[in-house]
C-alpha cells in the first residue's frame, strides 16, 4: 500500500496569462491548489506595491488558493552591483511573501560578469548570499536558490559549496532539471546525491542535452521520473511547481499559455503515476 503523501501541484501563472484570475483558474483546473508568483498584471512580482498587492491577496482568498512561493528575480543580477542592491529587492520580495501568505522566495547566485570566472566571484557571491540568508532568517522566510544558467550556483559543485558556506536551514534548492541539462549536467546522476537534503522544493520542466529545447516532463534528458522516484521513495511532501516554458524560453522567464500549459501539467501527472506518487 502507497503511504507516501501526496505531492502539493503548483506552477508559474505567469506562464498562463498576464492577468491572475486566468492563472488561478487555468490552475485550479488542472487540479493545482497552489500558484507560485512571479508577475501579476505584467508587473514583476517585487514591483507590485501595496495596492497590487492586497488586490492580488484579495483574489487569492476568493478563490481558495495558496501561493506556494514568491518568485523573485532577487541574485539573478552582476554580483558587482552593490549589496545593498539585492537587499532591498528582496525586501520588496519578503513583503510580498508576507502579504500573499508565502514561506518561500526563489532567489538565485549572481552572474559573476564577462570579465570573472565563477571561481573568482565566488567570496563576493557568498558575501551576498550570507546577507540576504541573515535578512531571510530575521523576517522567518526560507529562500530557494534556484540552478539558472551561468550564475555561480549552476552546476551542483559551486551550489554545494553555496549552501555548505552560508550553513543556514534558511537557505534551500529549488530544483529545476531543465536548467542543469542546458548547464552540460546529468541532473539526477550528477547532482541529486549531493543535493538532495538540500532540496525543499521541485520546479518542473525538462530539456533535451542535444539542442536546449525546453519539453514536456518526461520528453527531455532531465531524468525527472529518477528523481521523482527518489522524492517518493524519500517521503517528500513537498511542492512540484510547473514551469514549462513551452511557448517561450528566455533568461528573463517564459511563457506558454493555457493550452500548453496544460499539456505540460499532463506530462507531469502521467509521471508522477508511472512512479506510483501522487498530486493534491
Amino acid at each position: 500500500m502507497n503511504t507516501a503523501p501526496a505531492w502539493i501541484l503548483s506552477g508559474f501563472g505567469d506562464e498562463i496569462d498576464k492577468d491572475p484570475e486566468v492563472q488561478l483558474a487555468v490552475l485550479q483546473a488542472l487540479g493545482a491548489g497552489s500558484i507560485e508568483i512571479r508577475s501579476a498584471w505584467e508587473h514583476n512580482v517585487i514591483d507590485l506595491g501595496p495596492k497590487r498587492l492586497k488586490k492580488l491577496s484579495s483574489i487569492l482568498d476568493r478563490r481558495g488558493s495558496a501561493v506556494s512561493a514568491i518568485a523573485s528575480p532577487v541574485g539573478k543580477v552582476d554580483v558587482a552591483l552593490p549589496v545593498e542592491h539585492e537587499m532591498e529587492r528582496l525586501e520588496r520580495a519578503i513583503t510580498a511573501a508576507h502579504t500573499l501568505g508565502a514561506g518561500y522566495i526563489r532567489v538565485f547566485s549572481f552572474y559573476p560578469g564577462a570579465d570573472r570566472t565563477a571561481e573568482d566571484a565566488r567570496d563576493d557571491v557568498l558575501h551576498r548570499m550570507r546577507a540576504l540568508t541573515d535578512l531571510a532568517e530575521r523576517e522567518d522566510v526560507v529562500l530557494l536558490h534556484e540552478n539558472e544558467k551561468k550564475i555561480y550556483g549552476d552546476v551542483p559543485e559551486r551550489i554545494l559549496d553555496l549552501v555548505e558556506s552560508v550553513g543556514s536551514d534558511h537557505l534551500r534548492l529549488a530544483w529545476d532539471s531543465a536548467n542543469f541539462v542546458q548547464c552540460g549536467i546529468r541532473p539526477y546522476d550528477d547532482g541529486w546525491g549531493p543535493l538532495a537534503e538540500h532540496v525543499a522544493y521541485m520546479q518542473i520542466k525538462d530539456a533535451r542535452a542535444d539542442s536546449g529545447e525546453v519539453v514536456p516532463a518526461g520528453e527531455g534528458d532531465g531524468q525527472l521520473s529518477e528523481t521523482l522516484a527518489a522524492l517518493h521513495r524519500a517521503g517528500y511532501d513537498g511542492y512540484l511547481s510547473l514551469e514549462p516554458h513551452l511557448g517561450v524560453a528566455g533568461p528573463a522567464g517564459g511563457f506558454s499559455g493555457p493550452a500548453l500549459f496544460g499539456t505540460a501539467a499532463r506530462a507531469l501527472s502521467a509521471l508522477v503515476q508511472q512512479i506510483g506518487g501522487s498530486l493534491q
